[in-house]
């Protein structure tokens, strides 16, 4: 691969959402995708489906709870690539309504992928991200619902402008704290980890964008959330009032977004919508 060559990616890829999402930059993104998943063999398998459908998706390695495979993944696609020009940040966990395990658990498992995995996958990529890329952070408006039920106190740190991302990671282990403690709704909590979890996505995505701003505000990479919608997957459970397919929309519209744009950035995007939260 020449260096010259524009590259997207898409984290946890395999099946649903992610794979939905790749299909689509297969069909529009001018350039290769790099579809991702911690899986070998199922990553490879969605692959063959792409390529069945007569698409050209790359294979690679992809576990985003394990830093050594996220700065292996930087190294393939500085080598290969010399950066990233699309990142869409997908992978994610969610536990059924119904599932037994205890809250204390299902807040640290739901917080380390969603939350603290995807803060090292921006950490280590977005130093790699070429002028004019894009930026996507799959989050969910169950983390604006999250907010809503968080105390007085919670959202005012929340929505403050100039919370940094230490306060937020503080915010974020006091959450799982917490949760162990079993004293979260005492301390102000929703009882969502999903929720919280993607509350901190979306905060830490407006941290981010104001970062690059600061730092790179010639190169022009728009970083944004997004809220895909109830979808019906794996994930999102049987009752998703969404295909997969309306729910890639925004994310690969945010993915291919024109050089020139200079918004949306920073914010919370529904139905190709910014939203207030």
């Amino acid at each position: 691969m020449s260096s010259c060559s524009r590259v997207a990616l898409v984290t946890g890829a395999n099946k649903g959402l992610g794979f939905a999402i790749a299909r689509d930059l297969c069909r529009q993104f001018s350039g290769d995708v790099v579809l991702t998943a911690r899986d070998a063999a199922r990553g490879r398998a969605a692959v063959q489906q792409l390529q069945a459908e007569g698409l050209s998706p790359r294979f690679h390695l992809l576990d985003i709870d394990d830093l050594q495979s996220i700065r292996a993944l930087r190294d393939f696609l500085r080598k290969e690539y010399g950066g990233l020009n699309v990142l869409v940040n997908n992978a994610g966990v969610a536990f059924q309504p119904d599932d037994p395990t205890p809250f204390d658990i299902q807040a640290e498992i739901t917080l380390k992928t969603n939350f603290f995995a995807t803060r090292n996958v921006c950490m280590e990529l977005l130093p790699i991200i070429k002028p004019h890329g894009k930026v996507v952070n799959i989050s969910s408006l169950e983390g604006s619902k999250a907010l809503e039920n968080c105390s007085a106190d919670l959202q005012k740190k929340f929505r403050c402008e100039t919370l940094t991302e230490e306060d937020l990671v503080d915010l974020m282990n006091k959450f799982v704290e917490d949760a162990n403690n079993d004293v979260h709704e005492r301390e102000g909590w929703p009882d969502s980890a999903y929720g919280v979890s993607k509350l901190g996505v979306t905060v830490l995505s407006r941290i981010l964008a104001q970062r690059l701003d600061e730092k790179r505000k010639a190169d022009r990479i728009l970083l944004n959330a997004c809220c895909p919608g109830w979808v019906k997957t794996d994930l999102g459970g049987p009752c998703g009032p969404r295909t997969v397919e309306e729910g890639a929309e925004t994310p690969v519209y945010l993915a291919l977004l024109p050089p020139d744009a200079t918004e949306p950035h920073g914010q919370l995007v529904r139905d190709k919508v910014v939203q207030n939260w």
